[in-house]
C-alpha cells in the first residue's frame, strides 16, 4: 500500500475528480484538502507515523489553491489563530 500511494503522489499531475465536490468552484475542495492534510499529519505525528501518507492531500491542496489562501492560513495556524479544526 506503501508503494501504492508512493507511485501516485510520484504521477501526479493534477487533483482528480472528487465526487463531492462536482461543481466548478473548487474552493471547498480545497479548503477541505487542506484541513485534511493538517489533520492526517497531526495525528501521524502523535502516533509516531510516517507522514508520508498525508502527501496525497498536500499535493491536491497546493494544485486547487492560490497561495495567497494557503499563506494566511499557514500564518493564521502559526498565530494559533487558524478557524479551521484540525
Amino acid at each position: 500500500m506503501a508503494e501504492d500511494i508512493k507511485t501516485k503522489i510520484k504521477n501526479y499531475q493534477t487533483a482528480p475528480f472528487d465526487s463531492p465536490f462536482p461543481n466548478q468552484n473548487q474552493t471547498r475542495n480545497c479548503w477541505q484538502n487542506y484541513l485534511d492534510f493538517h489533520h492526517c499529519e497531526k495525528v501521524m505525528t502523535a502516533k509516531g507515523g510516517d507522514i508520508f501518507v498525508c502527501e496525497w492531500y498536500r499535493c491536491v491542496y497546493k494544485s486547487l489553491c492560490p497561495i495567497s489562501w494557503v499563506s494566511p492560513w499557514d500564518n493564521c495556524q502559526a498565530e494559533g489563530t487558524f478557524s479551521g479544526k484540525i
